[in-house]
């Protein structure tokens, strides 16, 4: 496979490394005579390290063949979390270090996760682009406050931080995009 092949959520092999892409950005060459260049932006699976590397568009790319399946996050503890596939009821173990920046995204019960497996082995789940979490902590609401005013810090159910405009208050649901853990809107 050659580098200008790759995309977000696929898998690839560097260094001995598990990498799961999670932004491609394309650059232009400023000469005739320069190639294409993929800065591809990811996190290695087993470690969560983060990743990030330019190839050049004929550079051949190592893919890995990973499934994804549908789960559920059943229960976590203080060193792991509890995952069960939605369709065989297969149950999976994923220490709680693989999963540092998913982890304020994740409550128990949750549903709708996609999770990495290659080989009978969970390697890592990802989560749905946005997600609807509840407002439990933020200052009270204003009541000239408009849509496009000022924001302010919420904390959600599961931990999270979000700036929020000011009209809203705790116990109300909001959209989050768990790429850059923004406020999207009212769910």
């Amino acid at each position: 496979m050659k580098a200008n092949e790759i995309k977000k959520g696929l898998v690839i092999e560097q260094d001995g490394k598990k990498i799961l892409v999670k932004q491609v950005i394309v650059q232009s060459p400023s000469s005739r005579s320069g190639s294409t260049l993929y800065k591809v932006s990811g996190s290695d699976i087993s470690s969560g390290q983060k990743f990030e590397r330019r190839y050049k568009g004929d550079e051949v790319i190592t893919p890995l063949d990973v499934s994804r399946r549908s789960v559920q996050l059943l229960f976590h503890d203080t060193d792991s979390y509890t995952f069960m596939d939605s369709e065989n009821y297969e149950q999976f173990v994923l220490p709680a270090e693989a999963l540092q920046d998913e982890a304020l995204f994740l409550y128990d019960g949750l549903e709708g996760l996609s999770a990495l497996i290659a080989e009978g082995q969970l390697l890592g789940i990802e989560l749905p682009n946005t997600m609807a979490l509840e407002i439990t902590e933020c200052a009270p609401a204003m009541k000239a406050a408009s849509s496009s005013a000022r924001t302010k810090p919420a904390t959600l159910t599961t931990g999270l931080v979000v700036q929020v405009p000011e009209y809203l208050t705790p116990g109300e649901t909001i959209r989050v995009n768990t790429e850059t853990r923004d406020f999207i809107s009212r769910a």
